[in-house]
């Protein structure tokens, strides 16, 4: 591990991930620079932070693999080629030999690129105090939210929080980290977080949304203390995090549900942060292989009105997927028919998440579905000169979750969570909901608000840490219950995988570094 980061360090040192360019995710370099002839005039350290943003959105498959494949959601049924680092995830296999994630899910990079940042902003007295103190305020939030990933994954982690060889230190010895207990990476968390809303002030959040901003560092000191009150316990911390959620301005809900994310609306007034994709500038990594190979399409597969009936044309290309930009079209991975069939029909996420199509036995009429499939629509992006490009963004933090996590800290503290659940309902059935929301107590609203997030965040990378916190009694959703449905783990033989196990070249490489409790490790004598 310390081996990855002494190579991480040395790269910070010599900025080479430092781009010069005009528009804010035009991210090619120009020049390199080394440590020091750099950070001389704010064009440069501007530009540090627009590279640290580029790490961010190479890092966001990394941000749904670990909050979302783990969650029950995930099915095999129909798929190509799915990747076998993938299946311990989505099957609950996790070991030593199988992690599902190496070398700390690679955020040590971007972290001692942001401990660098940090170092030299600070000490730097040509940027204007407002301009220096919202440069920082990002950066210190940027490390929270690598670390409080690292923290719902692993639980103790190395921290570092210094740029330890720029400071001199080069002995590989003195370099070696063990892990940190979680309450400590807690600390670490809520104490960057804090202090980033403290740099900021009472400066406006920018514009433009695909950058770190107060209200996101609102959003995750909320999301961060309402962690803290429900898996550890720190009760108090609930009212802190209602804080922070309610302290948010200037956001609201579309009106529509599917135009959130749609190319055309980046920006809009739902959106909080973002992860920013462009025709000609990124595409968002791995949204195509959720979708459908049209060469699977194979002259059995209908569209659910076609198939019942056993009439009318084969699909060749519903979704115009042929003509994709860069992408391999393939479905590596989907979510499971019973997802889909949970939504009501009259739920407009339903259908602006999903497209439904079926492998047919056309033997006999009407035919028979004996394969039920989806395609994931959400994020399907836009057709540019004859070709189609994932570039829709990719939200981090937006109303919707706001007002959920509203609602669950309601529920928690006693109160009726009614007006934060409805509202989210409303948009969802066009303001014609057939079940209205009523308050049935802690345990039931507890169930309702994880369903409503559920279908709320398809492929936003919430559902394993929701069923991590939300709890049904004392035990929390993760773990299989007669009282609801979700539970991915058995407490009694599986309880230790709520974490994550690290691969055996991590400990190998520092002898400090101990497995994660549970797992087995297969140290030499």
């Amino acid at each position: 591990m310390m081996k990855k980061i002494r190579f991480y360090l040395c790269w910070a040192v010599l900025l080479l991930l430092v781009p010069s360019c005009k528009d804010t995710l035009d991210l090619a370099p120009e020049d390199y620079f080394g440590n020091n002839n750099y950070w001389q005039n704010e064009a440069q350290v501007s530009n540090f932070m627009v590279g640290l943003h580029k790490q961010f959105r190479d890092n966001q498959f990394q941000f749904l693999r670990l909050g979302e494949m783990r969650g029950g959601i995930y099915s095999n049924v129909d798929r190509q080629a799915t990747s076998l680092n993938e299946l311990p995830l989505i099957e609950q296999r996790l070991e030593e030999t199988s992690s599902g994630v190496s070398s700390w899910a690679g955020f040590y990079g971007p972290i001692l690129q942001i401990n660098l940042f940090i170092q030299k902003v600070e000490a730097i007295g040509f940027l204007a105090e407002t301009r220096k103190n919202y440069l920082l305020g990002q950066a210190y939030a940027l490390r929270a939210y690598y670390y409080f990933h690292l923290l719902r994954t692993y639980g103790g982690v190395p921290l570092v929080l210094e740029a330890d060889v720029l400071n001199g230190t080069t002995d590989a010895v003195l370099l070696r980290k063990a892990r940190s207990g979680e309450q400590e990476v807690l600390a670490a968390v809520k104490a960057d977080v804090s202090r980033s809303l403290s740099l900021f002030g009472a400066q406006a959040s920018a514009t433009d949304k695909s950058l770190w901003s107060p209200n996101a560092s609102r959003m995750l000191k909320g999301e961060v203390f309402l962690w803290s009150a429900k898996v550890y316990g720190n009760t108090a911390d609930l009212a802190e995090a209602k804080t922070a959620l309610n302290a948010v301005t200037g956001t609201s809900l579309l009106p529509v549900f599917s135009t959130v994310f749609a190319y055309n609306q980046k920006n809009n007034n739902e959106v909080i942060f973002a992860v920013r994709y462009r025709v000609g500038e990124a595409e968002m990594t791995g949204v195509a292989a959720y979708t459908y190979s049209t060469f699977n399409l194979n002259g059995l597969h209908y569209k659910d009105s076609t198939a019942s009936a056993g009439i009318g044309n084969f699909l060749v290309d519903p979704l115009l997927l042929a003509a994709t930009n860069s992408q391999q079209v393939i479905q590596r991975y989907g979510y499971t028919f019973e997802l889909f069939q949970s939504y009501d029909l009259a739920d407009t996420r339903r259908n602006a998440t999903f497209y439904d199509y079926y492998k047919v036995n056309t033997d006999v009429k009407p035919y028979v579905a004996t394969i039920k499939n989806t395609a994931l629509v959400k994020f399907l992006g836009t057709i540019d000169a004859n070709k189609r490009y994932f570039s829709d963004d990719w939200p981090v933090y937006r109303e919707a979750d706001r007002l959920l996590m509203l609602a669950e800290i309601t529920n928690a503290e006693g109160g009726d969570p009614a007006t934060y659940i409805q509202a989210v309902r409303d948009r969802a059935f066009a303001g014609k909901d057939p079940k209205p929301f009523v308050n049935k107590g802690k345990d039931a609203n507890e169930l309702a608000i994880f369903e409503e997030r559920t279908k709320e965040f398809v492929h936003e990378g919430r559902r394993w840490y929701d069923l991590r916190r939300m709890k049904y009694g004392t035990e929390p959703l993760v773990f299989k219950s007669v009282n609801h449905p979700y539970g991915v783990l058995d407490k009694t033989t599986q309880g230790y995988r709520i974490l994550w196990p690290i691969e055996a070249a991590i400990w190998t490489n520092d002898p400090l570094v101990t497995q994660t409790p549970g797992y087995s490790t297969a140290r030499p004598n």
